[in-house]
């Protein structure tokens, strides 16, 4: 019963872990999903101003002004101090996005995958375990149905032994005193009729009393 008990109390932590862990899981690959979305939406607005900053240049660069800005001398790239654009920036972080869905989707199937080879082997040995004290229990009843039929059976056999004991007392004296009667004889012999028949309504079973 304690090993059964703390087979179900393993397999309650296991499955409120899981839980925990789907959970964790479900809300990261939702939120990479949505990352995904707003980075590659932002990828398109700063691609769209990329393209607008190049026409607007080249249309400078075909009738210059003297007072044009210098910035649109060549197309705007959205350079960064450390070098790359702000498209090379963004794709680097959906590329990071996208991997965290990925992996962490791998990482689900496999907790899960664990989960239940752990659950299957756990209700496998809670079975053969109920099994093992549901066999115990029935060898204990056994023994006890057996013990209270050897107890009865005792006892029916001291009944039987006092009654053929007191049934030797009663015939004992006829069988000693021989300087009787006829009549007296008869009488002793009737009694010990009366004696047989008692003793065997008791081995017998029957109520000697009633």
């Amino acid at each position: 019963a304690i090993e059964i008990k703390e087979l179900e109390d393993a397999m309650s932590k296991a499955t409120a872990d899981r839980n925990s862990a789907k959970t964790a899981n479900e809300q990261t690959i939702k939120e990479a999903k949505l990352a995904q979305t707003a980075v590659s939406n932002a990828m398109a607005l700063v691609k769209d101003f990329y393209e607008k900053s190049a026409q607007a240049t080249a249309l400078a660069q075909q009738s210059p002004a003297e007072d044009a800005p210098e910035t649109f001398s060549k197309p705007y790239k959205g350079m960064l101090p450390e070098g790359g654009n702000l498209v090379d920036f963004l794709e680097v972080i959906l590329t990071d996005f996208t991997r965290l869905e990925t992996e962490t989707t791998d990482d689900e199937a496999a907790e899960k995958n664990r989960y239940d080879d752990f659950m299957a082997e756990a209700e496998k040995n809670k079975a053969l375990k109920e099994n093992e004290a549901k066999h115990k229990d029935g060898k204990k009843t056994d023994k006890e149905s057996a013990l209270h039929a050897t107890k009865a059976e005792l006892k029916t056999t001291q009944e039987q032994l006092a009654a053929a004991v007191a049934y030797y007392e009663k015939l004992k004296p006829s069988c000693v005193d021989s300087g009787i009667s006829y009549e007296e004889r008869v009488k002793r012999r009737e009694e010990e009729i009366q004696s047989l028949q008692e003793a065997l309504k008791i081995l017998q079973g029957e109520d000697f009393n009633a």
